[in-house]
């Protein structure tokens, strides 16, 4: 049985000798566990703390994290309408609305979001994948700023994670002194 190496919190690692799709979906697998580890076990109110000089929370970031997932791949990458509730918001008067709004919801909910936002996206990378011959070099629209091939899309979001994992692992050594990579 050929089962993918896990480190010590059980995130998957990305494949050392995978093709270029593989490798970028191993790393934004990892990215998304990294996330999970980072919020895990932590109460709505230690969600919501800023520990540090900053607006930023996890609460906020796992909202922000939702919206990314939702906005790259249901919107960009699948060509489809904004998706709800982001498909409301006024962003002309709240352009942290996806921060901001974290603070209305309990860390259950935030999570549960979070975590099936993740999943539609992994669906939605599946049905663009298997529509074309070579998904990587897909063109997909990007409204306002022009086309761009799926393989952007991707790296996109792995930047994305690395950024905000990083914030993670102050804002969660802030909190209650949880360290590690």
């Amino acid at each position: 049985m050929d089962e993918t190496p896990t480190d010590t919190t059980h995130r998957s690692e990305p494949p050392q000798q995978g093709d270029e799709t593989a490798t970028l979906l191993g790393f934004l697998e990892y990215l998304r566990a990294t996330v999970a580890w980072k919020t895990e076990g932590l109460s709505t109110a230690q969600l919501h703390e800023r520990p540090l000089p900053s607006t930023m929370t996890l609460g906020g970031m796992l909202r922000h994290l939702t919206y990314v997932e939702d906005h790259w791949f249901c919107y960009v990458l699948s060509g489809q309408r904004q998706c709800s509730p982001w498909d409301a918001v006024e962003w002309e008067k709240g352009p942290d609305w996806d921060w901001d709004s974290a603070s209305e919801a309990g860390g259950d909910a935030l999570r549960t979001h979070w975590a099936a936002a993740v999943e539609q996206s992994r669906q939605r990378w599946e049905n663009f994948a298997a529509e074309h011959a070579h998904p990587m070099d897909a063109l997909v629209a990007r409204p306002l700023r022009g086309d761009m091939n799926a393989r952007w899309v991707l790296t996109h979001m792995v930047e994305e994670y690395a950024r905000h994992c990083g914030h993670a692992d102050l804002l969660r050594e802030a909190i209650d002194g949880a360290v590690g990579e």
